[in-house]
């Protein structure tokens, strides 16, 4: 096996499962496998991704980069994990530990860091200066990437959006959900999947998945269509209030709420009446590489060497 690194690994750790990826140069996919995520077990996890890159390079007989986009990110000052909800992770010097395993430096970004890189390098952000990238999933994650590179704050929290209080809250709104960060009514409370699922539930005492309230609202179900009206005005008030702090080229959207259609024909419309000047020309999209994308950005953390 070549000691030069000759094509991109990516590694994708989610609470339930880690997801590998091989680019070569080009951006073309050479292999892909996910794993089990072995929960709760800290250095599990370490020799789970130190396996699934050996074994990526003994099958393709090259060695590689490797870039991990995580559930938080690196503290600069401890330089141990924070804020991830992959608790077993808080505290440990994760990047320095799989830079150990692997004997080569291991680049870790927050996963929504590494779908707004995924979107800036060759997806529906391509050739954008600023790409913020929004993860509407599970939780609620946003990345910025400036000219194709992963743009991290001083305080490692940039693009932490989802942990912002709700903007221009209505009465009936105030304070807002508990959020497990310690606060009320942060973003991430409302416009989740979760965020969508427990607004259904306050309102019709039914709980369903968010891919069931779509359906039923597509269905004609007047509370299932109210539900998303609310959501809708809920992600472009967060929306206009990012636009207003970061003014970015595109705002691309990933994670399940992302799969709903109707948020691309109404949410960019709807920015007017919220952004600073009434002038809101944005592009509002959908992540070129769907669920692909957060794992292709980890690739993507590292140049190849020359």
């Amino acid at each position: 096996m070549s000691g030069r690194a000759s094509f991109r690994v990516g590694v994708d750790l989610g609470g339930t499962k880690i997801e590998f990826v091989a680019l070569e140069n080009d951006g073309s996919e050479l292999h892909r496998h996910r794993v089990a995520t072995p929960r709760g077990d800290y250095e599990g996890t370490v020799h789970a991704i130190r396996d699934g890159v050996l074994l990526i390079e003994g099958k393709l007989q090259r060695r590689a980069t490797v870039g991990v986009g995580i559930p938080g990110t690196i503290s600069c000052l401890t330089h141990g994990v924070k804020n991830a909800n992959s608790t077993w992770l808080n505290g440990k010097a994760f990047d320095k530990d799989l830079s150990a395993a692997l004997a080569r430096e291991v680049r870790c970004a927050n996963d929504a860091n590494c779908l707004a890189v995924s979107e800036a390098t060759d997806g529906a952000g391509a050739g954008k200066e600023v790409v913020f990238a929004v993860v509407l999933g599970t939780g609620c994650g946003g990345g910025i990437a400036f000219r194709g590179n992963v743009h991290n704050g001083y305080n490692g929290v940039a693009g932490e959006w989802g942990h912002t209080t709700l903007p221009w809250m209505k009465p009936e709104e105030y304070p807002g959900p508990a959020c497990y960060c310690g606060y009320r009514g942060c973003i991430e409370t409302w416009i989740s999947g979760t965020g969508l699922e427990a607004d259904y539930e306050r309102e019709t005492k039914t709980k369903l998945k968010g891919k069931e309230i779509v359906a039923k609202s597509e269905a004609g179900e007047w509370q299932a269509q109210a539900c998303l009206d609310r959501y809708e005005d809920r992600l472009t008030r967060s929306l206009a209030q990012l636009i207003n702090i970061l003014d970015p080229d595109i705002i691309v959207l990933g994670g399940g709420v992302s799969q709903v259609p109707r948020l691309y024909q109404n949410v960019p419309q709807r920015l007017k009446e919220y952004v600073f000047g009434r002038e809101a020309e944005t592009p509002v999209v959908v992540a070129k590489h769907g669920d692909a994308s957060g794992v292709r950005g980890a690739a993507w953390l590292w140049p190849l060497a020359r």
